[in-house]
């Protein structure tokens, strides 16, 4: 009798078990697309101390530089990497061969400039790329990708592709309307994304709400189409600073404002990523659209 009770609390726990391994296998990482219409928004920069205090706060993260034409989270990291996407692409090093363990504890693949894109090459080079990619969702917990600046094909697709697609912009006339154009871009593909917008560089939380909400409005009127609010950062002379020091602010200075933005952000991020059910099949659908 004993012996029976004994065998059905083994199965049981061997069902627990089993069905804990099943979860687990039917998670897979959050994909975060970091994109801007235009280039000198601070893009990379929110990228990296993104990823970064995630990291922090005890979540797995990678951060895939993609601007292949000019990859430059490396630089905010002072990381000068052996291997890069470049030598992905071409077949001639794996992923743990170009992966970097970054500030914070974060891993880095880094971006290979001078690269054309995705769309521009080849489909043994296209695939070899995405299957190597897709290795890092089941061992990582957030995957951030920093896209290239613009409405290329490239970034466009990744943007679409992934479950959160941060598009960051400046309170900049020139800027907000590059913006609308990637917020365009995205939702008019079919994307699955939910669509942020990050303001950058605003002089008050005042200005950077008026930035958002400019977006927001000119997308519900024209798109139908509502753009979820992704954070802020103010001006701060320590993020100018850190850049020369080529260290991310959010470990150079942490008690900065700026440092202060970023962790409000990633607070954000971290409370919509854990129990996730899975949405997976990113990089299956990033070569979907590559067809």
């Amino acid at each position: 009798m004993h012996r029976a009770r004994q065998k059905t609390s083994t199965n049981g726990d061997q069902a627990s078990t089993l069905r804990q391994m099943a979860r687990q296998r039917s998670r897979t990482a959050e994909t975060i697309a970091i994109v801007s219409g235009k280039g000198g928004v601070g893009k990379s920069n929110i990228a990296v101390n993104l990823s970064v205090s995630l990291a922090q706060s005890g979540t797995r993260v990678t951060l895939v530089d993609l601007d292949m034409g000019l990859a430059n989270s490396d630089l905010l990291m002072n990381i000068q990497p052996r291997y890069t996407l470049a030598h992905l692409v071409s077949g001639s090093r794996t992923l743990d061969e170009i992966e970097i363990t970054g500030p914070g504890g974060i891993r880095f693949v880094p971006g290979g400039s001078g690269i054309g894109g995705l769309a521009n090459l080849s489909e043994f080079e296209r695939r070899n790329l995405i299957l190597q990619l897709d290795k890092l969702t089941d061992s990582t917990d957030i995957l951030v990708f920093d896209c290239g600046a613009g409405i290329s094909r490239n970034v466009v697709n990744f943007a679409q592709a992934a479950d959160t697609a941060i598009v960051v912009t400046t309170p900049e006339p020139t800027a907000l309307t590059d913006a609308y154009a990637m917020v365009k871009s995205i939702h008019c593909g079919h994307s699955r994304a939910s669509v942020r917008v990050a303001v950058n560089m605003a002089d008050n939380r005042a200005e950077a709400e008026a930035t958002y909400q400019r977006i927001a409005s000119v997308s519900r009127k024209f798109l139908n189409y509502s753009v979820a609010d992704g954070g802020f950062m103010l001006h701060d002379t320590s993020v100018e600073l850190a850049v020369r020091e080529r260290c991310p602010f959010v470990i150079r200075y942490p008690e900065s404002n700026a440092s202060a933005c970023i962790a409000a952000m990633a607070r954000t991020i971290a409370r919509n990523q854990p129990g996730q059910e899975v949405r997976g099949g990113f990089f299956k659908r990033v070569a979907g659209l590559f067809v």
